[in-house]
C-alpha cells in the first residue's frame, strides 16, 4: 500500500483511475457544442457537477439562473420618457436680428408676389373696366378728361406701392425684434427667464 501524502492519483474502485479536473475548483466543465447543436437558454447549466452534487449534462444541479430583470423583445416594452426642466436666460440680439431679417424678407417677398397674382387675376376677369364702366355711367361722364381708374390702381402703382410696403415691413420687423430680444435679456436677469421643460422618449 502506498504511503499517504505522496503525489499522484489513488486508484480507485475496479483499478480505474479518476480523471484529474482540469479546470479550477468551484468550476464546471467548459462545454463544446458542435456545429448545428441547439445551445440552451443563457443562465442555464449544462455540464459539470451542480454544486447539490448533480449530474453531468444538467440533469442533477443544471437549474436555470434567475434572470436579473424581466426580459423585452427587440420591439416589446414601453419606452420610458425623460424629462429636463430648462431655462431661456439670455437670447443673442445679433441672432435675434438675422433672423429676423431674413423672415422678414421672406414675408415681404410674398406680399409682393402675391399682389402681383392678385392684380393679374382681377384684370383678366375684367374687374378693373367693370368698375370703370361702372363709374362713368355714375359721373355720367364720357369724356376723355373723365376720372379713370386704372391712373390709380394700375400695374405699376400697385407694385411699387406693395414694394414700399414690402420694404417698411422688413425695416420695422428686424428693429422691433432687435429690441425685444435686448427688452428680454434685460427682464431675465430680473426674474431668471422663461422656463421651459423638455420631454425625450428612449
Amino acid at each position: 500500500m502506498p504511503p499517504v501524502g505522496q503525489g499522484g492519483a489513488q486508484p480507485g474502485y475496479g483499478g480505474q483511475t479518476p480523471p484529474a479536473p482540469s479546470g479550477p475548483p468551484g468550476f464546471s466543465q467548459p462545454t463544446t457544442y458542435a456545429k448545428g447543436q441547439p445551445t440552451p437558454a443563457r443562465g442555464t447549466r449544462t455540464g459539470g457537477p451542480g454544486p447539490q452534487g448533480g449530474a453531468p449534462g444538467g440533469q442533477g444541479g443544471g437549474q436555470a439562473r434567475r434572470p436579473g430583470g424581466p426580459a423585452q423583445g427587440p420591439g416589446g416594452g414601453t419606452g420610458k420618457v425623460r424629462k429636463a426642466r430648462l431655462r431661456i436666460t439670455k437670447a443673442d440680439p445679433w441672432s435675434v436680428m438675422k433672423v429676423s431679417f431674413l423672415l422678414s424678407l421672406a414675408v415681404g417677398v410674398i406680399v409682393i408676389v402675391a399682389s402681383a397674382v392678385l392684380w393679374m387675376t382681377l384684370d383678366g376677369l375684367g374687374v378693373f373696366d367693370s368698375l370703370t364702366s361702372t363709374l362713368k355711367d355714375v359721373t355720367g361722364t364720357d369724356s376723355s378728361g373723365a376720372f379713370n381708374l386704372m391712373d390709380y390702381i394700375g400695374f405699376g402703382k400697385v407694385m411699387m406701392f406693395t414694394t414700399l410696403i414690402a420694404v417698411v415691413d422688413v425695416v420695422l420687423m428686424t428693429a422691433l425684434s432687435t429690441l425685444a430680444a435686448f427688452i428680454y435679456n434685460t427682464a431675465a436677469g430680473f426674474t431668471g427667464g422663461i422656463e421651459l421643460t423638455l420631454a425625450e422618449e428612449d
